[in-house]
């Protein structure tokens, strides 16, 4: 069979490209090995978050009566993991829908690049075919990764897919790293009663955000009851017992002994860029991801790469952008459309970790700042001032905007609160759209609302501060 794209891996990266080109007037054929949307949509983003709605409705049952409410429950862990799957099958679903309203066929089984312009699909009965296209799109996402003293069983020891399915609720459990995976299972299980320990190798957790960012979660975590420890290393676990005993090394070279029912590895993630084919047609890859142009262009010709295989941020909204821009790239090459499509600025990137409470951030952190050579005013407004944050009682957290001081241009965004992750497109858009500080703050905001606490920072970093 011919088409003139072929996209494999059906992603929030492959799945937009496949869109993307049939909208742009081309065959598209997408190839999944297993369920249409993804890691993202069926084991990642989507039922994870479903999971922390389990979890938040839990904490206001908890604390029904700081609202005047007398209410009790309890929770019921198997409906809670049955809830997110149902989440997540219905999304897959829709993902099927789009794929039938957008004319692209889908080739169930594992594609495999053979030579310029050929996919090679293996079913899930061995059986194999050979599918031909102009173009080819590599989607293959990524997976859990793996440390070597830190082997997972899938049992004892494991990764996010089996934390989001485990058939009884833990009693206690470690987590491996607290990058957005670790600090999102850590806040899931401790809400609903497990004895939650994170150990992060980094001096902070969540390490990538502002250093304000990191201590205010961990003020927050501790105060849910959750054991942190920065500076620290698994050397190892015995998994031979009933539970799990890992040696864990301290920033002075001590080694305690925790014990736990499991053991979540969170420490990244790693590209599926094996058996797709590279070496043999000579794509470059170059530290475990596959080397593309500005416009998702390989080494090759015709073969286009987007999304976590690729250097890029491994981020469901950056592989949506990527696979878009891939097809917009393919078109404008067939003179279907007259430009070439907008590349991405990746350091107006918002990243968001769904944790309680919520962290948004976008841009330089402040020590980035500095270390750009920036003069930078610093803004800062805490939801404790915030009357509508005050109404809701959410008022952990605060708004940290970073200017050029010279110019006002909007350097950074950091916030740690809750609905902070609706709220960071403002200051995404704004950056894209290249608004000084000067601008944000005669745009006037509505009261009482969370998002008002963008524009008070603002004003905070310019001695205006009206609420503090």
């Amino acid at each position: 069979m011919a088409y003139d794209v072929i996209v494999i891996g059906s992603g929030p990266g492959g799945y937009p490209a496949a869109i993307r080109a049939s909208q742009l007037g081309f065959k598209v054929a997408i190839i999944e090995k297993e369920s249409l949307g993804g890691i993202c949509l069926n084991w990642g983003c989507i039922p994870t978050k479903a999971l922390i709605k389990s979890a938040n409705v839990y904490d206001y049952l908890k604390h029904s009566s700081n609202y005047g409410i007398q209410a009790t429950g309890t929770h019921d862990f198997p409906a809670v993991i049955q809830r997110s799957r149902g989440v997540a099958d219905k999304m897959s679903k829709g993902v099927q829908f789009l794929m039938k309203k957008n004319k692209i066929d889908v080739i169930m089984g594992t594609g495999k690049v053979k030579a310029k312009g050929k996919v090679e699909v293996t079913a899930a009965d061995g059986s194999k075919q050979i599918v031909e296209a102009k173009y080819i799109v590599i989607a293959t996402g990524g997976r859990s990764r793996e440390l070597p003293n830190l082997k997972q069983d899938g049992k004892k020891v494991v990764g996010y897919r089996e934390a989001m399915v485990l058939p009884v609720q833990p009693k206690s459990m470690i987590v491996v790293g607290s990058g957005a995976i670790g600090v999102e299972f850590a806040y899931v299980y401790n809400s609903l009663g497990t004895k939650v320990t994170i150990v992060e190798f980094m001096p902070r957790i969540v390490p990538v955000e502002d250093e304000e960012i990191s201590k205010e979660l961990e003020k927050q975590y501790k105060k849910q009851g959750i054991e942190i420890f920065t500076n620290a290393s698994v050397e190892s676990v015995d998994t031979t017992g009933t539970g799990v005993k890992a040696q864990v090394k301290k920033q002075d070279g001590s080694i305690m002994t925790l014990e736990a029912d499991i053991v979540l590895s969170a420490v990244g993630v790693v590209a599926n860029i094996e058996n797709i084919g590279l070496e043999e047609n000579g794509i470059k890859t170059e530290k475990g991801k596959i080397v593309v142009d500005k416009y998702q262009q390989t080494t090759v010709p015709g073969i286009y790469a987007i999304g976590d295989c690729t250097p890029g941020q491994a981020l469901a909204h950056v592989a949506s952008k990527e696979g878009i821009n891939a097809a917009e790239h393919m078109a404008y090459l067939e003179k279907k459309i007259a430009h070439l499509p907008d590349t991405i600025d990746y350091n107006n990137i918002p990243g968001c970790t769904y944790c309680t409470p919520e962290i948004a951030s976008v841009g330089y952190t402040e020590k980035a700042a500095k270390e750009a050579g920036y003069d930078i005013k610093v803004g800062k407004f805490p939801f404790i001032a915030s009357g509508k944050a005050s109404a809701a009682g959410a008022t952990e957290g605060f708004v940290k905007v970073i200017f050029d001081a010279k110019y006002g241009e909007f350097l950074g965004c950091h916030m740690i609160g809750t609905n902070v992750t609706e709220m960071i497109a403002e200051a995404v858009v704004a950056r894209k759209l290249e608004t000084t500080a000067h601008e944000i703050l005669n745009a006037v905001h509505p009261h009482p609302t969370m998002s008002e606490a963008l524009k008070e920072a603002t004003a905070a970093a310019y001695g205006e501060a009206i609420d503090i």
